[in-house]
């Protein structure tokens, strides 16, 4: 367990069951500011894709908003925009070249913790790679974004609620890809961060690693959920043999009133897994597509 992710292992377990929680998109509906407000206008400055521009805001609001990939870690979600852009023929018409990415593919792969302080460690060590001085520059710039502009946004409605109902009987973890710094900020500015017992973000490694770090303090798989609105909160639960609930996208509201009045009975009484479970999933998995609108 890295150093960032102590306090999942120190955290004392109080109940029987275990919620984790995802927060962009699931408990506030921020996605769509910070992406097309932060991420998407650095992304095209700092990787210098003004010439394509509309095909590259296209392609992250796909990537990051609209598909099955929603949710995933700010890093490989720009490998998948660029190599988006470089298979377009409306972009290569342009004279589009894409940028050298190798070293950043390379480091994904190679690195759990995607986050600012392991980049930082990586480009200290290997001062001359210009992709990755690029990469977080860009996520820098990102993040000061999001604190600059990105506030006054609550939690969706019955999801105080929820984490009303929850305290007594379930202890709750945040577990997201977003810096613990934002996740922390945002949770402590609507007075939600007194019902969890631990804010993990992307530093303390990822959704399925944060989950196991979480679920190690003896809660049975059974009373482990996950509650997430991206394809890759349900694959971080499956790995870890828990249970997920979907926070439909674009049906928030409906979503949220449907884990109060009716999902968290469900699981706290033993009927949530089988049938009732997969329906949910069936539902959810309609909401965002595989194959992006332009191919």
């Amino acid at each position: 367990m890295p150093a960032a992710a102590q306090p999942l292992h120190d955290m004392k377990r109080e109940n029987d069951f275990l919620i984790c929680i995802d927060s962009d998109g699931c408990v506030f509906d921020t996605m769509e500011v910070k992406h097309k407000e932060c991420f998407i206008p650095n992304t095209i400055n700092h990787w210098n894709l003004q010439a394509i521009s509309k095909y590259a805001r296209e392609a992250a609001e796909y990537v990051n908003l609209y598909s099955k990939f929603r949710g995933i870690n700010r890093f490989p979600a720009l490998v998948e925009v660029i190599d988006l852009l470089s298979a377009r023929a409306e972009c290569l018409e342009r004279g589009f070249v894409p940028p050298d990415i190798g070293s950043l593919r390379a480091w994904i792969a190679a690195e759990s913790k995607l986050g600012n302080p392991a980049l930082i460690e990586y480009v200290k060590n290997n001062p001359g790679d210009e992709t990755m001085r690029r990469a977080l520059d860009w996520s820098v710039a990102v993040n000061r974004a999001i604190a600059d502009l990105v506030r006054g946004v609550p939690p969706f409605p019955h999801l105080r609620e929820s984490l009303t109902e929850m305290r007594g009987r379930a202890d709750v973890v945040v577990v997201s890809a977003t810096p613990n710094e934002a996740l922390i900020r945002e949770w402590e500015e609507h007075d939600v961060a007194r019902y969890v017992k631990v804010i993990a973000g992307q530093e303390m490694g990822s959704k399925k690693e944060c989950i196991a770090y979480a679920k190690a303090h003896g809660y049975a798989a059974e009373n482990v959920l996950m509650v997430g609105d991206a394809p890759g909160d349900l694959s971080a639960a499956r790995a870890n043999g828990a249970l997920f609930y979907p926070v439909n996208p674009g049906a928030e509201v409906a979503s949220w009133r449907r884990f109060l009045n009716e999902s968290l009975d469900a699981f706290f009484g033993g009927r949530y897994a089988g049938a009732y479970e997969k329906a949910l999933i069936d539902e959810f998995d309609g909401y965002l597509p595989s194959t992006p609108p332009w191919s």
